[in-house]
This record gives structure tokens, sequence and C-alpha cells, in this order.
């Protein structure tokens, strides 16, 4: 695809400020961008588009909602900030670069927003897909899991995992009620001409992409059991290696949101969202523009 041009003006204001002072203001570092907050406009191919609200800011990435009349549009900006005085902006372009790649894998796919092209090295844009994250009160649409399930296996066929859909949030429930995947960040594809037809390639592959099955059900289990058979519900218990992985990296994740606490990035009791979080409660807002 070819690549857009883009032109950025930022936006005054370090992220995480509250006028009322009430919390710690979390340290800069914690941040992709730093001090800076998302660019209040963008230019894509000489159309400007401009920030409608932050959705998130991390320290690996920071991504915003951008409108220009009727159109909207999802813009990633990966890491710049250094760390401590050691450069990352390598690790931002990584990441991005990555996702983007993976954004323009699954492209044309029902049920995946658009891909818009690179904006630059350290950032890219996909289409704004309408709708609200997936709830565990949600009912869906008969439907729905179904062509989930199909998005699913259309993603494994071209030779990704997901891997990410442990997440509940990083499933949308269409306006239309159907499903839609947002966040490759950290899906996996590794390219044949890189070594991704050797044994050791497919079997990682195989490994991710049941586990890829295992949390589609376990959702499925969750909100629709009355449209699987014992088989598929035998299929949302976790496999062992999975099981396992949650007895050693439970109490890592438990200590990270403590810190996080402790640091004022994250508050107490908080539950995680997705990189672009549909529904907020009041004052959720500022905190994910930070």
């Amino acid at each position: 695809m070819e690549r857009a041009h883009i032109q950025i003006r930022d936006r005054d204001g370090a992220p995480g400020d509250h006028a009322d002072g009430s919390r710690r203001r979390p340290p800069a570092w914690l941040y992709a961008l730093g001090e800076r907050s998302l660019p209040a406009e963008v230019s894509i191919s000489g159309q400007t588009f401009a920030l409608n609200r932050s959705f998130k800011h991390d320290f690996f990435a920071a991504t915003g909602l951008y409108e220009r009349d009727a159109r909207r549009m999802v813009v990633k900006f990966g890491r710049r900030a250094a760390l401590f005085g050691l450069p990352l902006a390598w690790l931002g372009r990584f990441m991005i670069g990555h996702e983007a790649r993976l954004y323009s894998l699954v492209d044309g796919l029902t049920g995946i927003p658009a891909f818009a092209g690179r904006l630059g090295e350290s950032s890219f844009a996909h289409a704004y897909a309408d709708g609200h994250d997936l709830s565990r009160h949600d009912r869906p649409a008969d439907d729905f899991f179904p062509r989930l399930a199909e998005l699913i296996a259309a993603i494994h066929a071209r030779e990704i995992a997901y891997v990410d859909l442990e997440k509940r949030e990083n499933i949308l429930v269409g306006a239309d009620g159907r499903p839609n995947l947002i966040d490759f960040q950290i899906s996996w594809h590794w390219p044949a001409r890189s070594g991704g037809r050797t044994a050791i390639a497919r079997r990682v592959l195989s490994l991710l992409q049941a586990a890829d099955r295992y949390h589609l059900y376990k959702h499925w289990r969750r909100m629709r059991p009355d449209q699987l058979s014992t088989e598929q519900l035998a299929a949302a218990h976790p496999p062992l290696w999975i099981a396992w992985h949650r007895v050693f990296f439970r109490p890592i994740t438990l200590a990270r949101r403590r810190i996080l606490e402790w640091l004022g990035a994250r508050q107490r009791g908080q539950k995680g969202r997705s990189e672009e979080a549909r529904h907020m409660r009041i004052g959720e807002e500022q905190a994910a523009c930070r």
C-alpha cells in the first residue's frame, strides 16, 4: 500500500494532567510520547483530521480517534520517548511496523477495520469501526459468534495467530451487530522467507492458533452456551499449557498493576481496556489519554 503523507501538529500539555490535583501525576517515562499528548491534528494525503478523543496512552503506544467531516480514523503512534536517557524510538518503530504489517495481511477481511497505511515510521491509521466493546453482560445475536469463528478461521488461513483474543475488549460488537477485531500489536506471523515454514515455526503457530480457538469458545460458552455442542463446550476449557501460564504469570500481572497504581498510572480496581475503548465511566476518559 502506498505510504500516506502525514503532518502532525502537537497539542500542549503533558499526559495525565488533572486540574483538581486529586491523583498522583504519573512520571512521563510511563508514556509512549513522554510529556506530549496526542497530536491535535494529523494531515493524511493532504486532508486534515482533528483529534476527537484519546483512547489510550501507555508505555508502548498512544491511540486516538481523528475526524474529518463524517470520516473517522484511528491513528496509533509508537513510542518516541526515551527511558532514563535510553533511546526507545527504535522500539516504537519496530512495534508499529509489526502491527502495520499484520493489518496489511488481514486487510479486506470482513470484520477487520480497513487499513489506511503507514503514517511515517512510527504511526499508522485504520478506519474506525463503529460499535462497542464486547461485554460479559452482552447476549450477542445468534450469528455473532459463528461470524467471529469464521473471522478467526480466515485469519488463521493467512498463517497468522491473533494471540490477544483473551482480552474481550478487543472484540467489538459493530453497530450492525457483527463482530470486529482490533489491535494486532502482539499477533503472530512468521514470514516464510524468514523461516516460517520450519518445523518449529509451524509448531509455534499451531499452539498460538489453538489458544485463539480456546479463547473464542471461552467467550462463546460464557455468553451463548445454548449454541454450543458438547464437543465445543469441552474446547472451552484451557489446555494444560495455558493453565500453567496463568499460574506463573498471574502474580506478575497483579504486581504490575499494584506498581502502576502506586505510580498513579492506574486507578485501584480499574479494569483493563482495549486500545480503542468505547465505553468509559466519567473520569476514565481523562485517564485513557495518558
